[in-house]
């Protein structure tokens, strides 16, 4: 039976050097909780190290966590990875990081934590995560699809770090499977100035990096299940599984 699923899929932890350090396992899928959320996705900056850790803190609270990462391209253009498990997460940030240059400056950019499960520390990451890696957006899109995950445009009305923002365009090849939204424009406001770009799925997405707005700007997906499969279909409108825009 299909029935509306409250989806968040651009949700950042303590290893993101620009979020919260409260940004925990723990603290994230309990705030999920709090906000009636179905399912998040974890995309941290570059990196998918603290993706397990969030996902055993969830199996207490209801929420599915999908695997995730937010991939800065070589023009700076921020890409949603999203995994349906663990194991192509990793593989996208072995080909992240051999292509990731510099060392994390703490103090300039904040620390990149590692945590377990129950938010213990383990360590922390020195690759500079708010870095860009040495691929195109045509090479991320193309090795996210390559591993089955759904690659999205982050942000597309920001100016900064979205793919329309950096390029001027969406190059007509690029086969996102949706496109991201920020909180502060709507969706029918998104529709006038996109309409070129009205074949793609717009969708909303917190970009959480703060406790306090996990869940703030989320998308209702109709379908039969909590899996990436299913709202694979619904950005399709495929088998009566859809997203609700209105």
């Amino acid at each position: 039976m299909l029935r509306y699923f409250k989806v968040d899929l651009h949700i950042h932890t303590c290893l993101s050097p620009c979020a919260d350090l409260r940004m925990s396992p723990r603290k994230i899928t309990a705030e999920a909780m709090k906000k009636s959320m179905d399912v998040i996705a974890i995309c941290d900056h570059n990196s998918a190290e603290n993706i397990a850790a969030v996902q055993a803190a969830a199996e207490t609270q209801g929420v599915v966590v999908l695997p995730g990462m937010e991939v800065c391209t070589r023009e700076e253009a921020h890409v949603l990875a999203i995994f349906e498990d663990v194991g192509p997460a990793l593989k996208l940030q072995e080909l992240v990081y051999r292509n990731l240059q510099g060392e994390n400056d703490p103090e300039a950019f904040g620390l990149q934590v590692i945590v377990n499960g129950n938010d213990e520390v383990e360590g922390f990451q020195d690759r500079l995560l708010i870095g860009a890696a040495d691929l195109s957006v045509e090479e991320a899109v193309s090795y996210i699809h390559h591993l089955d995950g759904i690659a999205i445009a982050s942000h597309v009305d920001r100016e900064s770090y979205s793919v329309i923002g950096q390029l001027g365009f969406i190059p007509v090849d690029l086969e996102f499977d949706a496109l991201e939204l920020s909180k502060n424009i709507s969706y029918a406001e998104a529709r006038k100035r996109f309409a070129e770009y009205n074949r793609y799925q717009f969708i909303k997405n917190s970009d959480a990096h703060f406790l306090d707005d996990i869940g703030e700007s989320a998308t209702e997906y109709l379908l039969e299940g909590a899996s990436l499969g299913e709202i694979r279909k619904a950005l399709r409108n495929v088998d009566g599984r859809k997203v609700q825009t209105a």
